[in-house]
């Protein structure tokens, strides 16, 4: 599904994504051309340059998972799906869906868990806690499982309305991702 697809609760964690991946990819070019810079000019570097990039990047990749998750963009197999007639393939998506959903979020409550020790893992120079890092899991973790009951919702309900045929009457082909 796209974001636009996805209502108030799709739109909210995509923006929430796409300001992540601009700051975040933003603030690492800045420090790194910074330092790259005052390196070839005064044979220097900032000490703290290489900690912010290192705490900024998983942010990054996390957010792009749940943005590409959101899309659809992550490899699928579908040819047990599309052998299933509608009605049975509505139950099983269904049920799929509540099961990654579930899986999501046991992975989120256990890195939940794991903040709390790795709070106390500092960064040798900025001395930031581990758990900056170990926090982006629990939140991508949180969102990819709030996608999927919207997922799994959609499901449900989407074997319910017919759906519309194409201008010409040909089967409708999902557009790839690329």
């Amino acid at each position: 599904m796209q974001a636009a697809d996805q209502g108030l609760l799709g739109r909210g964690i995509a923006a929430l994504c796409k300001a992540v991946l601009w700051i975040s990819t933003t603030v690492i070019f800045v420090i790194l051309v910074a330092n790259t810079g005052l390196r070839y000019a005064t044979g220097s570097s900032l000490q703290w340059a290489n900690e912010v990039p290192e705490l900024l990047f998983p942010w990054l990749v996390m957010s792009g998972v749940v943005l590409a998750a959101q899309a659809g963009a992550h490899i699928a197999t579908t040819f047990m799906m599309d052998a299933l007639p509608a009605a049975a393939r509505r139950a099983v998506a269904t049920l799929a869906w509540l099961v990654v959903a579930a899986l999501y979020a046991t992975l989120a409550l256990a890195t939940f868990r794991m903040l709390g020790i790795v709070h106390d893992e500092k960064s040798p120079i900025l001395q930031l806690p581990g758990s900056i890092t170990y926090a982006c899991v629990m939140v991508g973790m949180a969102m990819l499982g709030l996608l999927a009951v919207q997922s799994a919702w959609g499901a449900w309900t989407a074997g319910r309305a017919a759906p519309k045929p194409s201008a010409d009457n040909e089967p409708r082909v999902p557009a790839p991702h690329w």
